[in-house]
């Protein structure tokens, strides 16, 4: 220790940090070293130690990633590894320095167990800006982040750590921002709720892009939060500056700058709130110097309370009373619901029960009813039954509840309907409807029910709907016999998990044949399935998975759901690398993964449009042993007699399993 640090230090009671063993550092050295929170360049030098600022006053170069060279002046001189500024490895002062210039220096002592720094205790913390907008998030039921901190984002990253801390909310680092964002949705489809995604400025934000448009055309509410670089730099062209404004115009509802006299509370309410409301993406920009701020005295956080009304809107007494009058007539009168109708099957099934009729569900509804439920008819379209199919091609009345009329989905538009949604756009969206009905389902079903006739013309479809399930399980158990020698069917697998799935699963599929298949062969028995509906984006089942876990970790209406992804391999191979974040945070997934080592659908799309197969084919290694690699539990099935024990194996596991099915391409 120099004489001029004991002066400048004795009448301060310091904290000591041990910063490196005694034999760590060779003489004519500096590394960098953390003493607390601070950051600093230990040098041994001469004999002696020093230990200065790590930061270089030019551009904030790391001085304990530089090297001591011998100047022309002859002298040793410490030398930052960026641009060359140099300073006296004892002292930290410049060449040519005055007394009151150079690195700020901090006292060191040798002890028999290492190298100690003493620094003044930390003072309190500062509340800032972000501090108050983290507080208003969570206050907004906010509680789950996925995202990666980088150096754009650390003043954001600390207010969320805080929270952390505060037992307020669980913080998720992923492998890529594509994830976070796929997460995100996930995590809003299943519960209704957003969660948020963190990223730096430039490339950080623009990996969100997928995944958040991905919410947005689903109508799922997520919180993209982005770093930015410094106010000051905007504009010219800085180092990782995305226009992130005009990036992010299409894909967000809500999008805004905070700036040092944003109202901070009030920004992150109306993010949370735009969200919420319209079931769509909210985005913040945080330039990296407002992160800092300090909130001023007194300010608050924010939070729901009186700013959310009732969302429960009846239709006019008009139109319910013209659907009366259309139902009381119909003789084979179908209900198909779709995505938005989820939530509100008591009043839906109440009147299927009352009309002896089938329902039909959307593929993004599949499973909203379960299909042992005596009035269910599975999914209608491409991905569907051919049990929905017969009853739509033979109904005289069609009542669509929250479907928005997808081309894959494929309702008649020759058939009288009757169409309910919230949404008034939605409303004959595509082409006219017999009965476009503005209102939200439950209100719309309770009003129905009510009015309809003691007598109606309706007959009793449930006996023909029950020989129609008869009838396709026979034809479902003759396709899982099937084998070509390339493989398991896709039939024989989702029989299996069919099964063996609990059933208050929460199932994420991802894009593929192996979402038809599932569609047309698993039948679930009351799980949640999440799915990449109308962006349709391969890779989005794992991350999607690892939402709906933090979903069930957070929100007490979901816990202790068991958690299930289905991809192929194209789908996996594109975020398998989260794989190891799932095993980080220990998050109960189970992954059914079907290799046939191709993008199997895009095989059979050149087929069928008589082009040559081409540049599909895929090299995998076993991905059974990269999850076991990645510390999870993996296995790997290539016999349809193996399958139920391999599934059965994976489910019982208590953290992330993969079980890797090799299926036959054709088979589907």
């Amino acid at each position: 220790m120099t004489d001029n640090q004991m002066t400048d230090n004795q009448a301060t009671e310091l904290d000591w940090h041990k910063v490196a063993e005694l034999d760590e550092i060779p003489s004519g050295r500096v590394k960098t070293a953390s003493a607390g929170t601070k950051t600093l360049a230990l040098v041994h030098f001469d004999g002696q130690y020093s230990a200065m600022d790590n930061r270089c006053p030019h551009q904030g170069g790391p001085l304990g990633e530089g090297s001591i060279e011998t100047g022309l002046d002859d002298k040793c001189w410490l030398r930052c590894p960026w641009h060359g500024w140099d300073f006296d490895p004892l002292t930290g002062k410049p060449p040519g320095g005055h007394e009151d210039s150079g690195q700020d220096m901090f006292p060191v002592e040798l002890r028999d167990d290492g190298v100690y720094v003493g620094l003044e205790a930390e003072p309190a913390h500062t509340r800032t800006v972000t501090d108050v907008m983290a507080e208003t998030m969570v206050n907004w039921g906010v509680t789950s982040v996925f995202g990666m901190v980088g150096h754009s984002n650390l003043g954001l990253a600390d207010a969320l750590r805080r929270q952390e801390v505060a037992g307020k909310l669980h913080y998720y680092g992923i492998r890529h921002e594509g994830a976070a964002a796929f997460a995100c949705s996930g995590y809003a489809k299943l519960s209704g709720r957003p969660a948020a995604c963190l990223t730096i400025a430039g490339p950080g934000a623009t990996n969100l892009m997928t995944g958040l448009w991905d919410a947005k055309v689903d109508r799922a509410p997520v919180l993209a939060l982005t770093g930015q670089v410094d106010v000051q730099v905007l504009g010219p062209g800085a180092f990782q500056e995305v226009d992130l404004a005009s990036a992010f115009s299409a894909v967000s509802r809500f999008s805004q700058t905070v700036l040092h006299t944003s109202k901070h509370a009030e920004l992150m309410s109306l993010a949370c709130k735009s969200a919420l409301v319209e079931r769509d993406v909210s985005h913040l920009i945080f330039p990296d110097d407002v992160q800092t701020v300090a909130a001023g005295d007194g300010a608050k956080a924010a939070g729901p309370d009186g700013r959310m009304g009732d969302t429960a809107i009846t239709p006019s007494a008009e139109n319910v009373a013209a659907m009366a009058e259309l139902v009381a007539a119909a003789k084979r009168p179908i209900i198909i619901a779709g995505y938005g109708a989820g939530g509100r099957m008591e009043g839906i099934t109440a009147l299927a029960e009352r009309l002896k009729c089938p329902v039909l569900t959307t593929f993004k509804a599949k499973g909203i009813i379960p299909d042992t439920h005596p009035h269910a008819a599975g999914v209608l379209g491409r991905s569907g039954t051919p049990i929905a199919s017969w009853f739509m091609n033979e109904c005289d009345l069609i009542i669509a509840l929250g479907t928005s009329f997808s081309n894959h989905t494929g309702i008649e538009r020759s058939k009288p309907i009757i169409q309910v949604d919230f949404d008034p756009m939605h409303l004959g969206k595509f082409h006219a409807v017999t009965l476009p009905v503005w209102g939200e389902i439950g209100q719309a079903m309770q009003a129905l029910l009510a009015l309809l006739p003691a007598q109606i013309a309706a007959s009793d479809q449930t006996a023909e709907l029950a020989e129609r399930w008869a009838a396709w399980r026979a034809e479902k158990q003759s396709r899982a016999g099937d084998d070509h020698g390339h493989g398991n069917s896709a039939a024989a697998l989702f029989a299996e998990l069919t099964k063996q799935a609990p059933a208050n699963a929460v199932i994420a599929v991802d894009v593929g044949n192996n979402t038809y298949s599932f569609g047309r062969y698993f039948e679930p028995c009351g799980q949640s399935v999440l799915m990449s509906g109308y962006l349709g984006s391969i890779g989005f089942s794992f991350p999607a998975a690892m939402g709906a876990w933090a979903a069930t970790r957070d929100l007490p209406e979901h816990k202790g759901r068991k958690v299930i992804s289905v991809s192929g391999d194209g789908g996996f191979g594109q975020y398998a690398m989260e794989f190891t974040t799932a095993v980080k945070y220990g998050m109960n997934i189970t992954h059914i993964l079907m290799n046939n080592s191709q993008l199997g659908k895009i095989s059979k799309e050149q087929r069928a449009g008589e082009w040559p197969v081409w540049q599909t084919d895929l090299h995998n290694p076993s991905f059974a042993a990269f999850a076991r690699l990645c510390g999870g539990h993996g296995t790997r099935v290539t016999d349809k007699g193996d399958l139920a024990a391999a599934i059965a194996e994976a489910l019982a596991v208590k953290g992330p399993s993969l079980v890797e099915v090799i299926t036959d391409a054709d088979l589907v």
